[in-house]
Parts: C-alpha cells; structure tokens; sequence
C-alpha cells in the first residue's frame, strides 16, 4: 500500500479519479468538524459511526451492498470454520458492527457462546435488528457498548476464539497497544485472536484519523510486547480482500 497520506498520492489519485474528489471534500469536512466537538478517538469514531449509520448500516461496515455485505461476512466465517471454528468455542468479536459476519457465528456457536462489542449504539441497533431478521433470538447473543479495549467486564481465561475485522484499520497505535495489553487475561490458554489491518510496506500513517495503515512488523512487535506470539496470516492473503490479517495466541 502506497503512503496515502502524501500530498504527492493524493494529488496523483485525484487526477486518476475526478469523482472522488467530492465525496473526499465532504469527508474533510466531516473531519474537521468533529476534530472540535469530540474530545478522543473513541468519540471521534463513535460520531463517524452515527454519521454513516444514519445513512447505511451496511455501508457503516463497509460494504456499499448487501450482496457485498453477505459475501465479505460469508468469507470470515469460512476462514474461521476452515481453521476450526467449533459450535462449543466461546467467541468474542471485537466491532461486531451490524453483524455482517456474525449473525452467521451466532448460528455456528452454541446458545450463547457469542458475544460481541462495539463503541457505536448506533451500529449496535442495527445489530440488533439483524438478530431478529435471522430470527436468531434463541442463540441469545450478548451484545454489549463498550468505551474502550479493556474488556474489564469479561472474565480471565474465557474466549477462545477472539475476532476483530476492520477494526484495527480505524484505530490508532494506542488503541491498538490498549487491546493487546488487555486480550491475552481473557484468551483461553489455548485460545486465538485473529485481527485484519490495512497493511504499508512504508511507513505506518493514517488519513483523516479513519483510516490507519500499518506495517505488519509495527504490529507484530506491539503484540510480542504484550507477552503475545504473533503471526502474518498466509492463507488469508489469497483470498479477495484487501486486509492483511495477524494472529495472536498466549505466548508459551
């Protein structure tokens, strides 16, 4: 991924695609607007959220249809089945969004073994709205707003499967340090917690603090801080998304 941030890239993409330059305009405003009403990132985002959400649940978790919406969810939940995803594996999605891909993890999972979080009460509607159009109530998932990463409310040692898609891609370094401090109290000793970031073979840099790209190095370094055993994801690279993915697991 080139260095999105540049003046240089973004002028060279500007004459590549005149469309977008409207929509980036707006979005600048956007920005710069809710840099003076929003005193953090969590807040930050949490009005991003409530912004597009407003206009598009799906198109908040970025998928601009719902055929794109199904398909980017169906090859989440294909690449955790295919890595052993089990009915009785205790299961918390980091961003569940509107649950683009769990809704389908609910229905894998025993009754009540998914729970999943995100800042947005927003997003968390929608989600709760999908529950009922997959008449999902039954598999009673949990589903909780959060103000951050800590996970202070969930017990030692529970989840074994911990997932978070486009979450660390709209997230900076220290909310990203914060998660990784905190994962491994919660991860079973045997357990996993899989992350995609938008990854840079430069430096790591963000655009309009929505978008952060890093180097894989930058967060594999960050995890093995945190006493975590990680590894770039091979597999996931030959599939169509344009995600990296890292997975991490309770240093032996």
């Amino acid at each position: 991924m080139p260095n999105r941030s540049s003046l240089a890239y973004q002028a060279r993409y500007a004459l590549r695609h005149p469309e977008k330059i409207v929509p980036h305009l707006r979005r600048l405003a956007r920005d710069t607007r809710l840099r003076l009403t929003t005193t953090d990132h969590v807040a930050y985002y949490r009005a991003v959220m409530r912004s597009d959400t407003a206009r598009s649940a799906d198109a908040a978790v970025g998928s601009k249809t719902r055929e794109s919406w199904l398909a980017l969810g169906r090859m989440q939940y294909d690449y955790l089945v295919g890595h052993g995803l089990k009915p009785t594996d205790r299961m918390l999605e980091i961003g569940c969004g509107n649950l683009r891909a769990g809704w389908r993890f609910i229905g894998h999972l025993k009754t009540g073994h998914y729970h999943g979080i995100d800042i947005s009460p927003d997003i968390l509607h929608a989600a709760r709205r999908t529950v009922v159009q997959y008449d999902l109530q039954h598999k009673l998932p949990n589903l909780a707003l959060v103000r951050d990463l800590t996970f202070d409310f969930l017990p030692d040692e529970h989840f074994t499967v911990v997932h978070a898609h486009s979450v660390f891609s709209h997230s900076p370094r220290h909310v990203i340090d914060e998660c990784l401090a905190h994962v491994g109290r919660i991860l079973h000793p045997d357990g996993f917690f899989d992350f995609t970031f938008d990854r840079t073979d430069g430096p790591d840099h963000q655009v309009l603090r929505e978008d952060f790209y890093y180097r894989a190095e930058t967060l594999i370094a960050m995890a093995e801080r945190h006493g975590l055993a990680a590894k770039l994801m091979d597999d996931w690279e030959e599939l169509p998304h344009k995600q990296s993915k890292i997975r991490v697991a309770r240093a032996t």
